[in-house]
């Protein structure tokens, strides 16, 4: 039988809700992957998986066939547990940044693949890639050099590590099948198993700025990532967390590399010691590092685990480990240190509040938007990022306000863009008579292999 007539068999299959066997889903991501299979048979076989669902079973036969359609990095030999962190992604989320430095410190080997922004969410490679010179694609062994040399390294996906997921995902992205849960899980975990990690934590975001808007929708990918890795037999946390409103107080691609320096402890012209804005990405990174920590058996105590992830971050030993990668993955380290807290597109815009109050919502999704709009982030693949444009957040939930205060200042190219994105940004921000506190708790739920 050829292998077009299996394709259109499979995607029968699953449209009239039937569940694959390990022979099927490697004999249908292999034709996948050399161009047997037609782009338009793959997108009705993603559009009847996102219809009919998969077990936990399939789910778990289906990473471990993406895992072997490309090679895996071999990281043995570096004698320290290598652990890796994920996030369903947010706006302002510059967790990666902080925490791979901040888990190198702690002991710990870090391997990070990570994504570009699209759509309202930002990536960590674009943010990456505005520190002059930086090098997100250092090749096979000079990623496993890097991360030997300072304990993690940074990259992105290349064409041969789980190629059956680079061309899937693409597809997802245009045929309305990103939230898929089987398809989320198994394309998280094969590209976050091959690149070395023997462990993992997920950081799954929840919220008006997440692609999962309900705690009920959260907590069923959480609970499906962490069967699998079971089924993988591979260590994994999952953590709900909050995306109400931006992390931090940073969005844009220059703009969160310096946010990240300064909670790091980098001291630059004109910066000020972390306020509150920062308060919940202090939060959540020091509590993904601790669960690194513990998830990879290096502290058994999660409150030990966390004393010592607050230990690294504020006394110099992960901001060292930052600037050395910077400096190993090609970046310019003393460009940067000179650039921080000036580096700014040109056109800069305000946005004011326009009645006394308290700040009761700063919509993320709004904020995101507001971002791609100035060229922070990328509506296609294919579009350009710009690293100097952004936002920066002056007022946050729980804030009193004055009408005429500053709620926000916008960076831009353009005239043009700035009023556009500052027009969406009022809409962003809630402003209300009754007193508000600013979120207790940014993580939400807790999800293990190990409970």
């Amino acid at each position: 039988m050829s292998t077009k007539a299996n394709a259109v068999e499979l995607i029968r299959k699953k449209r009239d809700g039937g569940e694959f066997s390990r022979e099927e889903l490697q004999a249908l991501l292999a034709g996948i992957v050399d161009g047997e299979i037609p782009e338009y048979q793959a997108a009705a076989w993603l559009m009847a998986v996102y219809f009919q669902g998969m077990t936990p079973a399939e789910t778990a036969a289906l990473t471990r066939e993406m895992i072997a359609t490309g090679r895996c990095l071999d990281l043995s030999g570096l004698d320290r547990p290598l652990v890796d962190k994920h996030s369903t992604g947010g706006v302002g989320d510059k967790v990666s940044l902080l925490l791979a430095p901040m888990a190198a410190a702690c002991g710990l080997a870090v391997p990070m693949m990570s994504g570009r922004g699209l759509g309202h969410t930002g990536g960590t490679l674009d943010k990456l890639e505005s520190i002059v010179g930086y090098n997100t694609q250092p090749g096979p062994e000079r990623f496993r050099e890097i991360v030997a040399q300072c304990g993690y390294a940074m990259t992105g996906q290349s064409e041969d590590i789980v190629p059956a997921d680079r061309l899937l995902y693409a597809l997802r992205d245009v045929t309305g099948t990103v939230e898929s849960i089987p398809l989320i899980t198994s394309s998280i975990l094969s590209k976050k198993f091959a690149e070395g990690a023997e462990a993992l934590v997920l950081d799954v975001k929840c919220g008006l700025g997440a692609f999962m808007k309900t705690i009920e929708d959260a907590r069923g990918l959480a609970q499906a990532l962490v069967a699998t890795a079971n089924s993988l037999e591979r260590p994994l946390h999952a953590s709900i967390t909050r995306m109400d409103q931006p992390l931090g107080f940073m969005v844009g691609n220059f703009l969160e590399v310096e946010e990240s320096c300064l909670l790091l402890g980098a001291e630059f012209h004109n910066s000020e010691a972390p306020d509150h804005r920062s308060q919940d990405l202090i939060d959540l990174t020091e509590g993904l590092c601790a669960r690194m920590l513990t998830v990879s058996g290096k502290i058994k105590n999660h409150d030990e685990a966390l004393s010592e992830a607050r230990r690294v971050r504020t006394d110099g030993s992960a901001l060292e480990l930052f600037l050395r990668n910077v400096e190993l993955q090609g970046g310019k380290v003393d460009k940067l240190l000179s650039d921080l807290g000036k580096r700014r597109a040109t056109v800069v815009g305000a946005v004011l509040a326009e009645q006394s109050g308290y700040i009761s919502a700063v919509d993320a999704y709004k904020v995101g938007t507001a971002a791609v709009a100035l060229g922070a982030g990328r509506r296609r693949m294919e579009d350009a990022v710009s690293p100097n444009v952004g936002i920066e957040l002056q007022c946050k939930i729980g804030d009193t306000v004055i009408a005429g205060d500053m709620l926000a200042r916008v960076y831009g190219r353009s005239d043009e863009a700035v009023s556009a994105a500052a027009q969406a940004l009022k809409g962003a921000y809630i402003v209300s008579e009754e007193e508000c506190d600013p979120p207790s708790e940014v993580f939400l739920e807790e999800f293990s292999t190990d409970s």
